[in-house]
């Protein structure tokens, strides 16, 4: 989580509120469902087998306990590595994020682990996550916030490409306005810190989630779609669809001090382990069933993002067993340029529908504002509704090849 102000106008995005696990109102896209072993497009696993924060073999797998000071949370709090700590639960070793509060800012410590490199875009998250309805010391009420999500930088106020998935916010005590306990899913198109503005959109569950949660989310084909131990909770598209690569993140922080009485109190959230396929629809069950295949053959860390796969076809796009549904509106421009020569140079800020071509030389680092990648410009053709996705970043675009 990037800001403190999260949910204010969360309604004005336009979300339909999903109340219930597994009450959905919408229908999911249909993506690839092969199996992980006979696709293996590039993973990250880690079952979070390390002695401490400083453990060197933490860090040697790209991720890093925060110590830098600000939002989100109480204003003054603390992120400190001696948070994160890795004790054993059920016999397995498990990351644990601490936070707690005296109810002043000073006295305020919360959480934070994230993967150093943003490098994670199309495919499924997923990581068993243990919530908490309560303090293990002090006195409850506190408006704490359990989380595990994936974040680009904002590159300024309403950036464009900023791209956010909050696959669970767990509020047991409730907060921004709500009462608890209640869990969010929320896809981020952009926000604005001062004024606030938030352009998002989001789902929602009214029940207690205390305890171990399987939570999946796959990135393809234009949807995002969200499942709590295997029940969809959520299916959000259009402009929501992130734009470009970002980290993936826990922390446990506080939205404010206003519930908080008496000392000290302590809160936990525990995570068993985490799982990224690139450019994989998996479905639960699978996601399930590959944990358990590293955790079986005595695997307790594996990184072939980089090196495996990538299950892309030749155009540079990836594979999907099927084509995302029409977009939002029919396209009213001239036929689509079949050369570089007659198309238009791609605009962050332009509305593109299926079919629509641009030309241009993709940034290196999922960027726009960025430096160029050196590969030069290309002919894109956008495959479906999009905005802000910068070609040779997103599957939203099909590469017609160099100009």
């Amino acid at each position: 989580m990037s800001i403190g102000k999260r949910r204010s106008l969360a309604a004005a995005a336009g979300a339909a509120l999903l109340v219930g696990v597994g009450v959905v109102a919408v229908t999911a896209a249909t993506v690839g469902t092969a199996s992980a072993a006979a696709n293996n497009c590039g993973y990250l696993f880690d079952d979070f087998n390390y002695s401490s924060s400083s453990d060197p073999n933490l860090t040697g797998h790209g991720w890093v306990p925060r110590t830098y000071a600000g939002g989100p949370g109480v204003p003054g709090a603390t992120w400190s590595a001696n948070s994160i700590t890795f004790p054993t639960n059920g016999g397995q070793k498990v990351l644990q994020l601490q936070a707690s509060t005296d109810g002043t800012g000073g006295g305020t410590n919360q959480a934070e682990l994230y993967s150093a490199q943003k490098r994670y875009f199309e495919g499924t998250y997923a990581s068993r996550v243990r919530f908490t309805d309560t303090p293990v010391s002090g006195n409850d009420g506190d408006h704490i916030n359990e989380t595990f999500f994936t974040i680009s930088p904002l590159n300024g106020d309403l950036d464009p490409t900023y791209s956010e998935l909050d696959i669970s916010e767990y509020l047991p005590n409730g907060g921004w306005g709500e009462t608890g306990p209640i869990n969010y899913q929320t896809t981020w198109y952009t926000y604005r810190g001062d004024p606030w503005f938030a352009d998002n959109v989001h789902s929602e569950q009214r029940s207690s989630l205390d305890g171990w949660h399987d939570l999946v989310a796959t990135v393809a084909n234009g949807h995002v779609i969200y499942y709590i131990d295997g029940v969809q909770v959520g299916d959000h598209s259009g402009k929501f669809y992130p734009r470009q690569t970002m980290t993936i993140n826990w922390n446990l922080w506080f939205i404010d001090t206003a519930t908080h009485t008496g000392g000290l109190s302590t809160y936990i959230q525990q995570v068993d382990w985490v799982l990224f396929a690139k450019n994989q629809a998996l479905t639960p069950a699978q996601v399930t069933a590959q944990a358990g295949a590293y955790r079986s053959a005595g695997n307790s860390f594996t990184d072939t993002v980089d090196s495996a796969g990538p299950c892309v076809t030749p155009s540079g796009s990836p594979t999907p067993s099927k084509s995302p549904s029409a977009s939002p509106s029919p396209s009213t421009s001239t036929p689509p340029a079949t050369s570089c020569t007659a198309a238009p140079e791609w605009s962050i800020s332009a509305v593109y529908t299926t079919g629509q071509t641009v030309k241009h030389e993709k940034s290196k680092y999922g960027d726009p504002n960025g430096p160029a990648s050196g590969q030069g410009k290309h002919l894109w053709r956008a495959k479906w509704w999009t905005q802000g996705s910068e070609p040779g970043w997103t599957a939203n675009w099909e590469d017609l090849g160099h100009c």
